[in-house]
């Protein structure tokens, strides 16, 4: 007899993706729902009983020490459909190349 397996450890549904799809396909939705239902929470005020009194206030100092990692510039050469694909999206196209970068690196760790 095969093992039932359990409605919490169910598998979810694969989606498939090119990074054109990522920019040029609107969204569906339940994805249009998500930040619906982090607004109705929001406006619902659920996260109120968060107790946040033990947390010391941070002073301008400390936030003067907080920085974004420092970005590195390179030259990097890109056959030319892809760079025309980059331009096709409009400005911040270097901002682009990282956040595909990003993905691709996550996804590899």
């Amino acid at each position: 007899m095969a093992k039932k397996s359990s409605a919490s450890s169910r598998r979810g549904k694969r989606i498939s993706a090119s990074a054109e799809s990522i920019f040029s396909r609107p969204l569906n939705n339940q994805q249009k729902a998500v930040p619906a239902r982090i607004a109705k929470r929001q406006a619902t005020r659920q996260d109120t009983d968060i107790d946040d009194s033990d947390i010391p206030p941070l002073t301008d100092e400390q936030l003067s020490k907080f920085r974004r990692a420092p970005k590195v510039l390179i030259a990097a050469r890109l056959d030319r459909d892809v760079y025309d694909w980059l331009k096709k999206y409009g400005e911040g196209y270097s901002t682009r190349i990282n956040n595909i970068l990003r993905a691709v690196m996550s996804r590899a760790r």
